[in-house]
């Protein structure tokens, strides 16, 4: 069971959406994560700097909290090949879907676009038959 915590939850959805807001006013581009990392293989011109600078914040935000001292407990309860397998199907989800879920539901959503409101329904309705079908009907 997940911990409920608001207030982090809240803070962090906070700091994600002004993320989104400065991203857009200042570069006028949507944060979307596989849209940002696509853009640096191969590195585009004269935008691989703030790509590399958000990804690397990406990964460097969380190792700072640990080094802090903070827990970051988690666990992963599949197999590595089902790992392999979710990844990539979301890589082919994201590449028919044009975007992921954070450029479709974060800034997508919040810009009105019908295609992300139809992008996130298909996540999400996925996403529950997904689980429905794992732990109910398979059992795992």
């Amino acid at each position: 069971m997940t911990e409920f915590t608001p207030i982090a939850s809240l803070a962090g959805g906070a700091l994600i959406g002004l993320a989104a807001v400065v991203l857009m006013a200042f570069n006028g581009r949507i944060a979307g994560m596989t849209g940002i990392l696509s853009g640096l293989l191969p590195p585009q011109e004269n935008a691989w700097q703030w790509r590399t600078a958000f990804i690397a914040g990406a990964i460097v935000a969380p190792l700072l909290m640990v080094l802090g001292g903070a827990a970051i407990p988690f666990r992963v309860p599949v197999s590595t090949i089902a790992l392999v397998a979710g990844g990539l199907l979301v890589g082919i989800g994201v590449t028919f879907g044009n975007g992921c879920p954070s450029g479709h539901g974060v800034c997508g959503i919040s810009r009105g676009s019908i295609r992300s409101v139809v992008a996130v329904v298909t996540f999400m309705a996925t996403a529950f038959a997904a689980v429905f079908i794992i732990r109910h009907v398979i059992g795992a």
